[in-house]
């Protein structure tokens, strides 16, 4: 074992690993690599091919990581998941030994926990959502991967990081043991400034318009056709309120449909032009209408750019959301009515503007250092 001085200063040798390279997961793989080869760490990362942005391998590469490996991995289970780990494997032993390896969400968590008897090194697993706490896995789907992810943070994981306590309570429920969990909230950058006006003035919407928010996935978490549906009832009430959505992905066939059937479509953008940092500066509410959630980045975001919130009531809202304070919690259906009165009852100047001091004052809260920061302390205690 390493002396505990040099235990506590030395750089470690660290594999992170991923399979989605969109969405939060893809942000807080980026901002982790990122801030601990800022730290001196020597940082090896291995993504998937099958599903990356081109904007995720562009920075990824950018950052100038001591390794970065792409291993084909599928999202659902099949055969190929055995070639995935042998893969694996070998770029462990290749590139090893490593202090700690850390995967992300549940392929990747699963590959690089599953192992042979040898020598131990530490493993930590962040599911950026438990594939449990989506309400219409059904019965089944839910006995099965409930039962997986009990099995595997009981043996083969030594540390599994929650981000946010709507997800530890998720995998306590679960029966994971207190021991093996931690907290840790993601941190975002600094909100961006100065982008309003152009945004604004590059998709021909008003300078003067109250812009509701959407940044995500195209996917059936996020929920995007609740919000158009929700924003449709709306702005019949708010004649110069604007809906902007950024983002891509299964749904979006449908999502332009849902658009162009709405009786409010020339009040509705949807883009992939800007970063979700990036258009926090363009909207005044972000509403995210998602079915399921661990820690969201964009509330994340929004919070720490001090933007009035109207959220479902899923995991990680509470963290970022005081109800009737800065923003509207919206209950779990997919009736848009409820989402959609949320949206008028954000909007009213008086409210929107009280909304928006709370907001303000808690901006401070999110940053980023503090996460690294703490992930690190998580890999130096285990590492040996």
């Amino acid at each position: 074992m390493k002396p505990a001085k040099d235990n506590a200063t030395r750089p470690l040798r660290l594999l992170q690993v991923l399979e989605p390279s969109g969405g939060g997961s893809g942000r807080h793989f980026l901002d982790l690599c990122r801030g601990l080869k800022q730290r001196g760490h020597v940082v090896h990362a291995v993504y998937s091919p099958r599903r990356a942005e081109e904007r995720f391998v562009c920075e990824l590469l950018s950052i100038g990581l001591d390794g970065v490996h792409a291993l084909d991995m599928a999202r659902s289970p099949g055969p190929s998941d055995f070639a995935s780990y042998i893969g694996l494997h070998r770029l462990m032993r290749k590139h090893g030994p490593f202090d700690a390896i850390h995967g992300h969400s549940s392929k990747a968590g699963a590959l690089s926990r599953l192992r042979l008897p040898g020598p131990h090194v530490p493993r930590i697993y962040t599911p950026h959502a438990f594939r449990t706490m989506d309400p219409h896995l059904g019965a089944t789907g839910g006995f099965v991967y409930g039962f997986i992810e009990r099995f595997l943070a009981r043996f083969f994981t030594d540390q599994l990081i929650c981000v946010s306590a709507d997800e530890y309570a998720h995998a306590r429920a679960l029966g994971i043991p207190r021991k093996r969990l931690s907290i840790i909230v993601n941190g975002v950058d600094e909100p961006a400034h100065g982008l309003r006006d152009s945004i604004r003035e590059e998709l021909a919407i008003p300078a003067h318009a109250l812009v509701f928010g959407f940044v995500g996935r195209l996917s059936a978490q996020k929920a995007p056709e609740r919000l158009i549906e929700a924003f449709t009832i709306a702005a019949q009430t708010l004649p110069d309120a604007y809906l902007l959505m950024v983002g891509t992905g299964e749904l979006e066939q449908m999502v332009g449909y849902k658009i162009h059937s709405s009786t409010a479509r020339d009040r509705i953008r949807l883009t992939t032009r800007y970063t979700g940092r990036q258009v926090m500066d363009a909207i005044d509410i972000l509403t995210m209408p998602s079915r399921y959630e661990a820690m969201s980045y964009v509330m994340l975001e929004a919070a720490a750019a001090a933007r009035p919130l109207v959220l479902t009531e899923v995991g990680g809202a509470s963290t970022v959301l005081a109800d009737s304070r800065n923003g509207v919690l919206v209950e779990n259906v997919d009736d848009p009515r409820p989402f959609a009165k949320a949206m008028i009852k954000a909007a009213s100047p008086a409210r929107f503007e009280r909304f928006r001091a709370e907001a303000l004052r808690r901006s401070g809260d999110y940053g980023l250092p503090r996460m690294i920061a703490d992930t690190e302390a998580i890999y130096r205690r285990l590492a040996r």
